[in-house]
C-alpha cells in the first residue's frame, strides 16, 4: 500500500499525457509551420492531370461562348440576353475577389508562421488590395487616354457635309460634327449606308471601343494572377480529399470567369488574332499553374515565409483588381447603360442574374 500514491501519480500522469496527445494541433498552437504533404503520391498525380484537362476545356469553352454571337444570336452584345449573362459573370468575378481570393490573402499574410515584425504589425492584405484597386484605376485611365491620343494622332479630320470623319490607319472614326440643331433623322441621312448615326456613336463609338479594349486587357491581367496561384495550390496538394473538390470547383470557377472575360473581349471587337491569343492565354494559365505545382511539389514548402508572402501579396493584389473591375468596369458600366435604364424588365433580370452568379461562386467556397 505504500506504493499506492506513486501508482496513482503515474496513472494521472499517463492520463494527462494521453489527453494532450489526442488534442487537435490547433489547441496546442496556432501553427506548426511544418512543410506539410508534398504531394508525391502517384494516386494524386492522376487526379491532377484530370483536373488540368478538365479546367483547360472549361476555360476554353467559357471564354469562347460569348464570342459565338453569329452561331447563337441570343448571346450577341446587341441582345438583352447578353446583359443578363454578363451580369451573371460579373457576379462570379466579384464573388471570386471577395469570397475566394481576399480571404486566402488574409490567411497567408496573417499566418503565425510569419514573423511578427512587420507582418503582424500592419494589415498588409487590405493595404495591398487597396493599392491594387487604385493602381488599376490609374492604368485604366492612363491607358484609355493614351490609346485615344494615339488613335487621334494617326488620323486627320475631314469634314464631309454634316459629318466629320477622322480617318486613321485602318480605322475610321465617325463623329457628328456640325448638325447645327438639325433633327437626328437628318444626321442619319448623311451616314450614307453606315446605319443609324446616333446609335452607332453611342453604342459602338471609338471612345467606347477603346474603353472595352482596356477593360478586357486589365481584367485578363487580374484573372491570370490568381489563376496561376490557384493552379499551383492544386498542383502542390498531396491530399485526395483536397484535390477532388478543388477539381470540380475550379472547373466551374474558370468556366464562369471565362464567360465574363469573353463578354468583355467580344465587346472590344479585337481582330481574330488578338481574340485567339487572349482566349488561349486565359485558358492555359490555371493548367500551367497546375503543371508548375506538380513540378515543384517535392520541394515546395507551403508554410515557408517566402511562399506565404508571395502568395499573400499576389492574392491581395488580384482581389483588388477583380473587385474594382467587376464593380466599376462591368457592373456600373452596364447597369448605368441607357438601354438598361429604359428597360425595367431587363434591370430586374440583370439583378437576379447578378445575385445568382455571386451566390453560385460563393457556394463554391465551401469546397475551394
Amino acid at each position: 500500500m505504500e506504493g499506492l500514491p506513486d501508482c496513482r501519480l503515474c496513472m494521472n500522469a499517463v492520463f494527462f499525457l494521453s489527453i494532450v496527445m489526442v488534442l487537435p494541433p490547433g489547441s496546442m498552437g496556432e501553427c506548426t509551420c511544418d512543410p506539410g504533404d508534398l504531394g508525391s503520391n502517384t494516386g494524386t498525380l492522376n487526379y491532377k492531370i484530370a483536373a488540368l484537362l478538365s479546367i483547360l476545356v472549361a476555360s476554353l469553352v467559357g471564354v469562347c461562348l460569348p464570342m459565338l454571337g453569329k452561331l447563337f444570336p441570343s448571346v450577341s452584345p446587341e441582345k438583352d440576353t447578353f446583359f443578363i449573362v454578363k451580369a451573371f459573370a460579373a457576379g462570379v468575378i466579384l464573388a471570386t475577389g471577395f469570397i475566394h481570393v481576399l480571404p486566402d490573402a488574409f490567411d497567408k499574410l496573417t499566418s503565425p508562421c510569419l514573423s511578427q515584425n512587420p507582418w503582424g504589425n500592419f494589415p498588409f492584405t487590405g493595404f495591398v488590395a487597396m493599392m491594387a484597386a487604385m493602381g488599376t484605376l490609374m492604368v485604366d485611365t492612363y491607358a484609355t487616354s493614351y490609346y485615344t491620343r494615339r488613335q487621334l494622332g494617326k488620323g486627320a479630320a475631314v469634314l464631309v457635309g454634316d459629318e466629320e470623319q477622322v480617318v486613321g490607319a485602318g480605322t475610321e472614326l465617325k463623329v457628328i460634327g456640325h448638325v447645327h440643331g438639325q433633327a437626328e433623322a437628318h444626321a442619319h441621312g448623311h451616314v450614307h449606308g453606315h446605319g443609324d448615326a446616333h446609335s452607332h456613336i453611342h453604342s459602338s463609338g471609338p471612345a467606347e471601343l477603346l474603353r472595352h479594349k482596356v477593360i478586357s486587357q486589365v481584367l485578363e491581367l487580374g484573372i491570370i494572377v490568381h489563376s496561376v496561384i490557384i493552379g499551383m495550390s492544386l498542383g502542390t496538394s498531396g491530399s485526395l480529399s483536397t484535390i477532388k473538390p478543388l477539381m470540380a470547383a475550379l472547373t466551374f470557377h474558370q468556366f464562369f470567369e471565362g464567360m465574363g472575360l469573353g463578354g468583355c473581349i467580344c465587346q472590344a471587337k479585337f481582330g481574330y488574332r488578338t481574340v485567339a491569343i487572349m482566349a488561349i492565354f486565359f485558358s492555359l494559365t490555371t493548367p500551367v499553374g497546375i503543371a508548375v505545382g506538380i513540378g515543384v511539389s517535392k520541394s515546395y514548402k507551403e508554410n515557408s515565409q517566402t511562399a506565404l508572402v508571395v502568395e499573400g501579396v499576389m492574392n491581395g493584389a488580384s482581389s483588388g483588381i477583380l473587385i474594382y473591375m467587376s464593380l466599376v468596369d462591368l457592373l456600373a458600366a452596364d447597369f448605368m447603360n441607357p438601354k438598361m435604364q429604359r428597360n425595367g424588365r431587363l434591370q430586374f433580370w440583370s439583378n437576379v442574374s447578378l445575385l445568382f452568379g455571386a451566390g453560385c461562386m460563393s457556394l463554391l467556397a465551401k469546397w475551394a
